[in-house]
């Protein structure tokens, strides 16, 4: 059977516009045929010719014909409508369904993000707080160092200076070691003053 004018199948508007057309050709022809049965009153009343008549009769019968066939027609239809209003049904909750899904897991990826979010934030804080630590220590570091190299130089100049201590003890020790050895000869080329020096200042013990 050919597909009527207006009607698709893919979609309940279409079936609709259908039954909408197959109801106006359905009163158009009881229309005619109003129209024909009054004709044939009329024609009752007053003389008809026997070819009007079957003409008018032949008229009829095919306007009952394609009337029936319209029926027929808008039932197919109506049923096909029906079909499609209960797929329309079945699909608008399962859209419902898939709805109430997605807003629960959408709910549920805004929570996860909320969370994620707060805990970048929290590492981002002690991030912040663990940099600015090391800047401190790294502050106090460098402190440190400086007072060490102040150290350093002082201990070098102290070094430098006990150094030039040392050399003149040396010296030091140098020229009384070798001043006492020229008196102990002195001493040793006159051992009559020796004695009597020694009487005079005994050793003490």
């Amino acid at each position: 059977m050919a597909t009527p004018l207006g009607w698709s199948q893919g979609g309940s508007g279409s079936v609709c516009l259908a039954f909408d057309q197959l109801r106006d050709v359905i009163e158009s022809q009881e229309e005619l045929i109003h129209q024909l049965r009054n004709v044939m009153v009329l024609q009752d009343e007053n003389f008809v010719s026997k070819e009007e008549f079957q003409e008018i009769e032949k008229k009829l019968v095919e306007e009952k014909t394609a009337h029936a066939k319209t029926k027929a027609l808008l039932a197919k239809e109506e049923e096909k409508l029906q079909f499609a209003l209960g797929e329309v049904e079945v699909l608008s909750k399962q859209l419902e369904k898939e709805k109430l899904a997605f807003e629960k897991a959408l709910s549920s990826v805004k929570h996860k993000v909320l969370q994620e979010s707060s805990k970048k934030d929290q590492l981002i804080t002690k991030c912040n707080e663990i940099e600015s630590h090391i800047i401190k220590q790294e502050d106090i570091l460098n402190g440190k160092e400086n007072e060490i190299k102040e150290l350093r130089q002082v201990i070098s100049q102290q070094k430098q200076i006990f150094r030039n201590h040392m050399s003149d003890f040396q010296i030091q020790k140098q020229q009384e070691s070798y001043m006492a050895q020229v008196l102990d000869q002195k001493h040793k080329k006159a051992p009559g003053t020796r004695r009597a020096r020694s009487r005079q200042c005994p050793r003490e013990k």
